[in-house]
């Protein structure tokens, strides 16, 4: 039988851990109501710029070149159903953290993880180009001496 001791510190926690559970869930929700959190599930590009530190993105893309023929989830996210929405899951965590915090650059950067991603679909769409490229350039393609993004990082976005 339980002591009462352990049954008073039972019923003095147990409101409060509904309370944090609660009060965490319900903050979490209006959160991503209010972030327009399921527009990111879809492939609208416009759902990119909900945010408006990336007003300025988006605008360029739609200038752009590829303005015309890719969506932002065609050079930003994996093809593959699952890749896709773990990219979203990740790229929407850190960056809700990042604006929550006001914690991120004036001139936005893409970390490691992004920079691959891109490469990989630049690599998808340009294949035929890109695989004469690295043939002149004559080392293994698994070794990546050339980036797409190194000489044509503003394709997508130029905003001079």
């Amino acid at each position: 039988m339980p002591s009462t001791n352990s049954l008073a510190n039972t019923s003095f926690f147990l409101p409060l851990l509904c309370i944090f559970l609660g009060s965490s869930v319900g903050l979490g929700i209006f959160t991503f109501n209010y972030a327009e959190g399921t527009s990111y599930f879809g492939s609208d590009s416009q759902s990119c710029a909900n945010c408006h530190v990336m007003q300025g993105h988006y605008d360029a893309w739609v200038k752009s070149s590829h303005g015309k023929f890719a969506q932002c989830n065609d050079c930003h996210a994996p093809h593959g159903v699952a890749g896709k929405f773990f990219c979203k899951a990740r790229n929407g965590f850190f960056h809700s953290l990042a604006f929550t915090m006001g914690d991120f650059p004036d001139q936005i950067l893409m970390h490691e993880y992004n920079q691959k991603v891109v490469e990989e679909n630049c690599r998808y769409c340009h294949t035929e180009t890109v695989h004469a490229i690295d043939i002149f350039d004559k080392q293994p393609i698994s070794q990546n001496t050339l980036s797409c993004l190194h000489c044509h990082s503003g394709v997508g976005h130029d905003q001079r």
